[in-house]
This record gives structure tokens, sequence and C-alpha cells, in this order.
């Protein structure tokens, strides 16, 4: 059964998550925007092996530490959907703009594709394309756990932001309607930043979806 658990990150706090097999104790570490000494004091102190990255998207809090892990580790990084390679070439950038530690651009070890599924130990996950934040924004979507880590597709009360380069509200509306509500409103979403919801409670009181 898949195990998760989220770390704040960053002086932007997203929600990094590190994801396991609780039968082989593999891990996965989903968008390492920093704070990589927390991130593997807490792999260690579960017992974790850590094998492999997975991005949602390519922006500084969510990637910025991508390189440094991969290299350090040897971990093979996987996603996001190669529309976002503009952004990972930019990571330096933005680092600066931002005030972040430097940060490296890399080549994905594999791109990600709408249907694709990632695997971590036993335990398997959807990938969904999912635009209108960053062109090449994914989704993980455990459907034996009910668990879905949207990156900054969906918040809480709010959508992700869409006024940066490509980005585009009417097309993140579309994957949300398309793409995130037929996972089910009882799944419960891990986003970008702030607290857990369902989709059911974002359908029924989320201004920018409600009623879709």
């Amino acid at each position: 059964m898949l195990q998760y658990q989220i770390i704040p990150v960053t002086a932007f706090q997203q929600n990094c998550s590190i994801v396991w097999c609780d039968e082989t104790m593999q891990a996965a570490v989903i968008d390492p925007g920093g704070d990589l000494d927390r991130l593997l004091a807490e792999a260690q102190r579960r017992g974790l092996t850590l094998t492999q990255i997975w991005l949602t998207h390519a922006h500084i809090d969510h990637a910025g530490g991508t390189a440094e892990l991969a290299q350090d580790l040897k971990l093979p990084i996987i996603g996001p959907h190669p529309a976002d390679q503009f952004w990972i070439d930019g990571l330096p950038e933005q680092s600066k703009m931002f005030g972040f530690p430097p940060s490296e651009a890399f080549t994905p070890t594999r791109w990600l594709f709408d249907g694709d599924t990632v695997t971590v130990g036993h335990c398997t996950l959807k990938v969904r394309h999912c635009p209108g934040h960053t062109p090449g924004h994914v989704v993980f979507h455990s459907r034996e756990t009910g668990r879905a880590f949207v990156g900054d597709v969906l918040f809480a009360g709010s959508i992700g932001r869409t006024d940066f380069p490509q980005g585009d509200q009417d097309t993140l509306i579309a994957s949300i309607v398309q793409r995130l509500w037929p996972m089910g409103d009882e799944t419960v979403f891990i986003p970008g930043h702030g607290p857990e919801s369902t989709f059911g409670q974002e359908r029924k009181t989320n201004p920018y979806v409600r009623g879709t």
C-alpha cells in the first residue's frame, strides 16, 4: 500500500511529498524544491530507500533541488511533460529571481505523458497531463489509496496561477474538470501548497470550479 509524508519546503512552503511502498520501503520524492537535508533526514528516519524523483512541473519551488538530489543519490528524474522544458532550462534564472539557492537545469531521465504510469515498489500511480498552470504540468493518481498529488493545478479553495509564461486559465479549468473530477469526489488531493481537500469539496465550494 502506498504511504506518504508531506514536508513543506522552501520559503514558499511547497508541499514536497515522500511517497513509498510499505512492503518494499522503496520511496520516491515528489517535487523536491529545496531543503534537501530535511527530506533526506525524514527518509532516513522512516527507513526508506529513495529510488527516484517525480516532478509535477518545473517551477523553482517544486524543482529547485532536483538536479542536486539526482546527482548526489544517482536518482532518475521522472517527469514532468516535455512542454515544461523551457521552465527547466530557466531554473538557474528562476533561482536568482526568487532568492533561492543556486539551481541547475537538467534533462529528465523520462518525460511523462497523459495516461502513463509510474511505479515505486509494488505501487503504481497513473499520470494525467494537466496543463494550464504550466504547459507541462502532470499529476499522479493512486486509485488504490484514493489520493492524487496535483502540484499547483488545484488548491483548497483556489486554483493555480495562470499569469506565468504559457499559463492559461481556461486550459487549467478544463484540466481540472476533464482530468481530475473523473477520479471521484471522494479522492483526497495533496496540493502544492496548503491543506489537503477532496475533489467533491472543491466542486461544492471552490469559487473557481464550483458546480463544474
